[in-house]
């Protein structure tokens, strides 16, 4: 038994495609909202929210290995519950921050909770993704209104992954063998920069979208309204205000890994293009 959280997201619901795809199985999807979630025939919709630990008991019965997306819930009491409730190996999707820059707050939170999952005994995978393609969805909205995607550091390129080769990448580490106690750090096969991402969702959607580079001051001024001031200002480093090699260097590991070339941003763009018209 395989149980995927976050399985209506844009990795997990790729994943359980996956795994189904492939005829692993059986297979749990954690949601909120099982009568909303739409998951592939023979997978079992478990309600259950991370946010609430105690939760998961019933989902993670008859586990043998388990999908986790860090600090969605309390890591610690979901990582025990699953060791309690026997699970064998869980594959956690941590971030590349916790390497490229160890100093900022949530890339020290991913690694306490990537040691936390060392310590509990299970055998682990970690996925270290960079910037996910489907950030992109932010500016769907805008998009959509023709209004002015309005960003920062417009022209840095950061090697933006596909959501589903995060997702190709964890149903290898749980279904086969030589996966066990490795770290993998995934990028996207190129560099994009934000100014290139609009364009490709322009190119998709045929018509120009309108587009403007702005401030830090003025971006973390939008953004500590949602996140906070420390993550908006974690955010903006990431995305450009504090690049390094470690973080623009374009990594073959998730091809290496799933046996086939990584997708790149403008497919992710022209499999998302309704969410932009």
């Amino acid at each position: 038994m395989i149980l995927v959280t976050g399985a209506t997201g844009n990795v997990g619901s790729a994943l359980l495609q996956e795994l189904q795809a492939f005829g692993a199985g059986p297979l749990r999807g954690l949601t909120r909202d099982t009568a909303r979630a739409v998951f592939p025939e023979g997978v079992e919709a478990f309600a259950g929210d991370l946010v609430q630990s105690a939760s998961l008991k019933p989902a993670l019965e008859g586990v043998r290995s388990l999908f986790l997306v860090s600090r969605v819930g309390s890591d610690a009491e979901i990582i025990e519950a699953a060791r309690r409730a026997g699970v064998e190996h869980v594959v956690l999707v941590s971030s590349i921050s916790v390497q490229t820059h160890p100093h900022l707050g949530p890339a020290g939170e991913n690694l306490t909770v990537e040691q936390l999952l060392k310590d509990s005994g299970m055998t682990w995978t970690i996925l270290r993704p960079t910037q996910f393609a489907s950030n992109a969805l932010w500016w769907a909205g805008t998009i959509r209104e023709h209004g002015t995607v309005r960003v920062p550091y417009a022209n840095v390129g950061l090697p933006t992954i596909h959501p589903a080769d995060i997702a190709s990448v964890a149903r290898v580490a749980l279904t086969e063998s030589g996966h066990q106690a490795r770290t993998y750090a995934l990028t996207g096969p190129e560099r994009v920069t934000t100014r290139q991402q609009v364009g490709a969702i322009a190119a998709v959607l045929g018509r120009e979208v309108p587009f403007a580079e702005i401030s830090r001051q003025e971006a973390h001024r939008h953004m500590a309204v949602f996140l906070g001031d420390e993550v908006a200002d974690a955010v903006l480093d990431l995305t450009g205000g504090d690049v390094n090699d470690e973080l623009l260097t374009v990594r073959d590991t998730a091809s290496q890994i799933i046996g086939a070339p990584a997708r790149t941003f403008e497919q992710w763009a022209a499999e998302n293009a309704a969410a932009f018209r």
